[in-house]
């Protein structure tokens, strides 16, 4: 018991070294915005002291926004200026409408053109209580919900995201190949959650390899279909100021678009792979008889009642995100062929088949990887 402790040890601390040296190597040389005593853009926050003039008037025909200025004295809270006041005026349209009134922070744009010369803009309302709010409910209601297992569950949600940051985009700048390099984080980002939710055991073993197998048959059928479709990265909005990066990185924009597909399928696949481990595990336990094709079957007659709504899940999250874009194009009147061959539409329907088919795909292998580990007793 004492070695299995101590191997489980080194094992953590063996892992814990190896993703240290990975976060300093992928940040090495990152890119820095820089900020002298002559120039500079920063944003900082800032309180507003008072609403000197208002010159505002309500638009009806645009659902009643503001339209006009208001001129308004404001005090830095935070940056090199912190505890100036100065007076910033503050315009309105249909399509920029920060409204702020006495006591409210906001966040501005201070742009240094000289030494102690510089020009304050409002820029948008300041959101930092609201996002670390939504980050404390969300903790909450995880611990709450799922105690220890669900602040395993933040933990591994939380590791998730500082791969995605710190590993996944700046390796992708240096150079390395998109795909590759997403599929490895997701691999390591699975097995680390599942460990952390169910530790070492068959259930988290099946559940991690088939998330792989999952993420993989995504991989394969968007880069077929984006390859048969000729849809790569350049037809994508960001395109333009990608290649602008670019130009000045060794960055390689070929596989970003599946890349995408890949890391928003995560989440789904990693859910339906459990869902099936855990179910196997469970008709293991009540029948420790049963032999690999009825655990095999259990986990299909699972599967097939979970892909349904996890595949719903997916194309109903891409239509979410695309439904202002897709309320544009009905407002045109658009043919069906014009709308089926825009880079848009097509864009949008590789990723959300690619990414359900993914799901789909993960049901067998796990189903498959579950049955062998459970009746195989040896």
């Amino acid at each position: 018991m004492r070695k299995e402790l101590i191997i489980k040890i080194v094992s953590v601390l063996v892992f814990m070294a190896l993703s240290i040296g990975v976060v300093i190597y992928a940040n090495t040389d990152r890119p820095r915005y820089t900020i002298t005593e002559n120039s500079g853009t920063e944003y900082e926050t800032a309180r507003v002291l008072s609403v000197i003039e208002d010159n505002t008037v309500v638009d009806k025909t645009v659902e009643n926004q503001k339209k006009g200025s208001t001129e308004i004295k404001i005090k830095i809270l935070t940056g090199r200026y912190k505890g100036d006041v100065c007076t910033v005026t503050n315009y309105y349209s249909s399509l920029y409408n920060v409204d702020v009134k006495k006591g409210d922070t906001v966040s501005v744009r201070i742009d240094t053109s000289a030494e102690h010369t510089y020009s304050v803009s409002i820029y948008n309302y300041n959101r930092i209580p609201l996002t670390i709010g939504l980050v404390i409910v969300f903790f909450a209601v995880m611990l709450l919900m799922g105690g220890k297992q669900g602040l395993k569950a933040f933990a591994g949600l939380v590791y998730t995201v500082l791969a995605i940051f710190f590993v996944l985009l700046p390796l992708i700048y240096k150079g390395f190949s998109a795909i590759p390099v997403t599929i490895a984080i997701i691999f390591v980002t699975s097995a680390v959650c599942f460990l952390l939710i169910g530790g070492v055991c068959k259930k988290t073993v099946s559940a991690a390899l088939g998330s792989l197998a999952g993420v993989l048959i995504a991989a394969i059928l968007g880069t077929v279909s984006a390859k048969l479709g000729g849809v790569t990265t350049f037809q994508m909005d960001e395109a333009e100021a990608l290649l602008l990066v670019k130009s000045t990185s060794a960055l390689k924009m070929s596989g970003l678009f599946i890349s995408g597909i890949l890391i928003a399928a995560m989440g789904a696949v990693m859910d339906i792979a459990m869902t099936i481990s855990s179910a196997i595990e469970e008709i293991h336990l009540a029948n420790n008889k049963a032999g690999f094709k009825e655990l095999f079957r259990s986990g299909m007659n699972i599967g097939k009642d979970a892909m349904g709504t996890m595949a719903n899940t997916l194309i109903l999250a891409y239509a979410g995100g695309a439904l202002n874009m897709m309320l544009l194009i009905y407002s045109y009147g658009v043919s069906f062929i014009q709308l089926v061959n825009t880079d848009f539409v097509a864009i949008e329907i590789i990723r959300a088949i690619a990414g359900s088919v993914g799901i789909i795909g993960t049901v067998p292998c796990v189903a498959a990887v579950g049955a062998y580990l459970y009746s195989n007793h040896n």
